[in-house]
């Protein structure tokens, strides 16, 4: 069965690669070319950098193709690997419904709205093999007003135009925010856009709001046209993006499944090992800012790259699909059998009960640096990081020590990031609302926040705080000394 590609994007549209150069034909005739080879199609969001393992930094360094290669050489026979870019997980469970993607890789919500569709049909039915990130508390997502704009609670926010992606993590963000904050989902006027097309309405003031996913939120603020008015880790509620692959093409070449789980462990490690490097090359394969790319998948970053099917993980799409019925996109699905480990322990043996329990984000960072005071914990997250110049990045266990750090620095940083007082999401420290506490203890009096109104949160029981933008805040610790 010969399949072409139908990427969405023309830079980017899927290539395929003949691996091996043997000639014996697979013996399986279902998914195989006219010239033999079997055909496996992959259908990612290469500007969704949660899921970079599985789609652009998987294929730019290209082990997938390197372990279907070493399978090649065992069995001699040959596969065509066709890359295939969408802007959300929507369109690719299009493609697998029709049978014409094989692997694909996309966020929670689309998770479930991926099984729902695809339960009812033998052939398409689809199953949960890998995660490729999460952020357990659901940093990821992010709901930004215009920089300029006067709301301060989503509540401001009924009657107003929201674009988000149907369907998307940012728009199941949505749904739990309206939620949360008493409204329906008829208070606003959701407006159903692809994230490029989105960020750009919001630039023009045609929407009021932007309910998306990582990296997008970041990015529209990062790129001083937006500022974060919902941190969605104030949901509490777990995110992530993971891998799935049609039953039926699985059962048909177990081989090749195994063979992306290889090469996704590598692309993990890869990423782990080398943070910087990787967000460089994400960057320059998908055009986003490398500034926003290493805040989501940096040291720390908000994105923590696991492969384990964490049981809070799993649960957590039960949670989505209560919101999803709300608004009547799905259908009785089998989230309670949709997740599969055979892949992954078998890959990972005997370490992967360690890969469940952990939630230790494992890529590379440098020690705290000297003379910041606080305690921290073995596995603790400094709480800020300061990247100054091309390749040096530097850690601090407080706030305080980031704005001595900046205020003092003898040349302009690149960026820094700081977590967040109240949900620990990082952020972009000059994009941050800072608060200071005089009845704090001392080297505890500064913390930092997303939302404005997580600041608020924070200073509803602390008397006697104020609040400051960075550059006041900078001022302020320089003068104290």
């Amino acid at each position: 069965m010969k399949r072409g590609p139908m990427s969405t994007k023309n830079a980017l549209r899927g290539v395929a690669m003949t691996i091996g150069a043997a000639l014996l034909a697979t013996t399986t005739t279902a998914c195989a070319s006219d010239d033999g080879a079997v055909d496996v199609v992959i259908g990612y969001q290469s500007e969704t950098i949660n899921t970079v393992t599985a789609g652009s930094l998987l294929r730019s360094r290209g082990y997938f193709e390197q372990a279907l290669a070493d399978e090649t050489s065992k069995t001699g026979v040959r596969y065509n690997v066709t890359w295939e870019d969408y802007d959300t997980g929507a369109p690719i469970t299009a493609q697998m419904l029709a049978g014409k993607i094989d692997i694909g890789s996309m966020g929670d919500f689309p998770l479930v709205l991926n099984a729902s569709r695809t339960y009812a049909d033998a052939e398409a039915r689809t199953e949960l093999i890998a995660t490729t990130a999460f952020n357990i508390s659901g940093g990821l997502n992010g709901i930004v007003v215009p920089s300029d704009s006067d709301v301060s609670s989503f509540e401001e926010l009924r009657n107003a135009a929201i674009s988000t992606s149907v369907g998307s993590a940012g728009d199941g963000l949505l749904d739990q925010t309206i939620d949360g904050a008493g409204l329906q989902p008829s208070d606003v006027n959701r407006q159903n856009q692809a994230p490029s097309v989105g960020a750009t309405s919001l630039k023009a003031g045609s929407v009021q709001a932007y309910s998306q996913f990582a990296p997008w939120p970041a990015q529209v603020v990062w790129n001083e046209n937006g500022r974060l008015l919902v941190d969605g880790a104030t949901t509490g509620n777990p995110t992530f993006h993971g891998v799935v692959v049609r039953q039926k093409y699985a059962e048909a070449q177990p081989a090749v499944v195994q063979a992306f789980i290889k090469g996704m462990s590598d692309a993990t490690d890869y990423l782990h090992a080398n943070p910087l490097a990787a967000s460089r090359e994400v960057a320059a394969t998908t055009g986003l800012p490398l500034e926003v790319v290493y805040l989501y998948n940096g040291p720390y970053g908000i994105a923590n790259f696991n492969m384990a099917l964490k049981p809070s993980l799993v649960a957590a799409l039960q949670t989505d699909a209560e919101y999803l019925r709300q608004t009547d996109r799905i259908t009785d699905g089998h989230l309670s059998s949709f997740a599969n480990e055979t892949y992954v322990k078998q890959l990972f043996g005997s370490d992967y009960q360690a890969m469940v329990t952990s939630e230790v984000n494992l890529a590379a960072s440098e020690p705290v640096e000297e003379g910041c005071t606080a305690p921290l914990g073995t596995d603790a997250a400094p709480s800020a990081v300061l990247w100054s110049d091309e390749d040096k990045t530097s850690f601090y266990a407080t706030p305080e020590c980031l704005l001595s750090a900046t205020s003092s620095a003898d040349a302009p940083f690149r960026a820094a990031y700081i977590s967040d007082g109240l949900t620990g999401t990082r952020w972009f420290a000059e994009k941050s609302e800072w608060v200071y506490d005089p009845g704090a203890p001392a080297g505890a009096r500064w913390a930092a926040f997303a939302t404005a109104e997580n600041a608020s949160t924070y200073r509803s029981t602390r008397p006697g705080s104020r609040q400051f933008s960075f550059e006041e805040a900078q001022q302020r610790s320089q003068d104290n000394g």
